[in-house]
């Protein structure tokens, strides 16, 4: 069992494996170049299989690849493979914008991922254009059917923002509803490579929302999922993330690991270690001794707050788009 230096277990391990992304969103990296950093700077998914044996003997029961658009990572599916041999009954999951998901999602589910989480940030074209840097719904959503079609648990991610898709969210629920798909509103978080003209919805404005057309009750939250739970008037359940509060913290389960081998205890926070070193020597013990100090030093909470609404959040100087969200 993984135990950090507050007594919470972590049993969730992150992997970002590529910074790579063929949208450029708007509240994540919308003025970075098509660029990428070189192959020889990555990991192979062999050294990265290393570590994740080391993890999952030492108690992970839960994988999330995520990005970058974690599907621009040739043969993606043989490392998805090579965990799911390795532990069959692990959750594998993959965080993605879909956009490649029509002549991918066969390849995943044969190679044993069980579920997709999906960004669907606006069902109106020029909207979902605006926020991803090109024309992409169309194929979004093909990407969305082509996951159902073939067996894929979905979750959707939706990110309203004001001004800009903050009339949609009633009509993404719609559409996850009739799909018997969860959807999950996630509050914008500040951070400086995204565009600083945003403003996202405090959740409590996205609730509000919700109760124009429902009826919500509270579920609250499920295990350490970062998710708060509701319910309409129906039975349809809808989460709601909010990371400005510390109660987000208090059950964090999850470490982060990035494509070049940074092992990153919090989200929020910069600091991290390197397990590339020990992983390109076949160094277990040395992997292991790395995460052991990770667990060590994870902090207890982010910096954002609203304990003093009349400061200034701070901004995250973190790149989400190279651990993933």
């Amino acid at each position: 069992m993984l135990i950090d230096g507050h007594g919470r277990t972590v049993n969730y391990l992150r992997i970002s494996v590529t910074e790579r992304c063929n949208f450029r969103c708007q509240y994540c990296m919308p003025e970075k170049p098509f660029s990428w950093v070189p192959k020889e700077n990555l990991l192979t998914f062999e050294e990265l299989f290393l570590f994740v044996k080391v993890a999952i003997d030492g108690g992970v029961t839960k994988i999330r690849l995520t990005g970058g658009e974690p599907l621009l990572r040739e043969d993606l599916d043989k490392f998805i493979k090579m965990i799911s041999d390795y532990k069959p009954d692990i959750d594998l999951a993959l965080t993605t914008n879909a956009y490649l998901l029509p002549e991918a999602a066969q390849r995943l589910k044969d190679a044993g991922l069980k579920r997709l989480n999906i960004s669907l940030d606006s069902l109106k074209a020029d909207v979902a254009a605006k926020i991803a840097g090109k024309d992409v719904l169309p194929q979004v959503l093909k990407g969305i059917e082509k996951a159902l079609e073939v067996g894929l648990k979905v979750k959707i991610n939706m990110v309203p923002l004001k001004g800009i898709n903050d009339g949609e969210i009633l009509d993404i629920l719609e559409y996850c509803k009739a799909r018997n798909i969860k959807v999950r509103f996630i509050e914008y978080m500040e951070n400086r490579h995204a565009d600083q003209a945003l403003k996202g919805m405090h959740g409590r404005e996205i609730l509000e929302k919700v109760k124009e057309r429902h009826t919500i009750h509270a579920l609250g939250r499920e295990g350490a999922s970062p998710s708060f739970n509701y319910a309409l008037e129906d039975g349809t359940e809808f989460g709601l993330i909010d990371p400005h509060k510390h109660d987000f913290c208090e059950s964090c389960n999850r470490i982060r690991l990035t494509a070049e081998g940074n092992l990153i205890p919090c989200l929020y926070f910069d600091e991290a270690m390197s397990i590339a070193e020990s992983v390109k020597k076949g160094d277990i013990h040395g992997a292991a001794n790395v995460l052991a100090q990770v667990l060590k030093d994870k902090p207890k909470e982010n910096r954002w707050s609203e304990e003093n609404p009349n400061e200034e959040k701070e901004i995250s100087s973190r790149a989400f788009y190279e651990t993933g969200g």
